[in-house]
């Protein structure tokens, strides 16, 4: 069966959430948002693509840091409103610099810092 990303469920902007994990290690790295194309040209290319809110435009992951993101293998949810890529990450994750952007806990009721940016 051929893959349609149009059977994806969009919300009211097109987007549609992505988790990003570590293939080897299961680490979730980060959150962003992709739209049909981004989805599209990350199976083509095989280079994670995004869509950002902010800018407008697609961003692929690691074109101006270094820090890339090759596509292992993309799953779609139960519900279709959901993906994760799991990824070959080189480099941090994060635009601060540490591997995952979920580096802030919540232990006893404070925020704890739990990854230091990498050097």
């Amino acid at each position: 069966m051929t893959f349609d990303p149009a059977t994806l469920t969009f919300d009211a902007n097109g987007l549609i959430p992505v988790i990003a994990q570590d293939h080897a290690s299961a680490e979730v790295l980060m959150m962003a948002w992709m739209n049909a194309e981004a989805v599209a040209r990350t199976l083509e290319t095989g280079r994670v693509t995004y869509w950002s809110r902010s800018r407008q435009a697609f961003w692929i992951k690691g074109e101006t840091s270094g820090h890339v993101q090759t596509l292992v293998e993309l799953r779609v949810d139960c519900d279709r409103d959901c993906l994760l890529a799991l990824v070959k990450q080189a480099g941090p994750a994060c635009h601060t610099n540490r591997r995952s952007c979920f580096y802030t806990a919540i232990q006893d009721g404070a925020e704890v810092e739990i990854l230091a940016p990498e050097a």
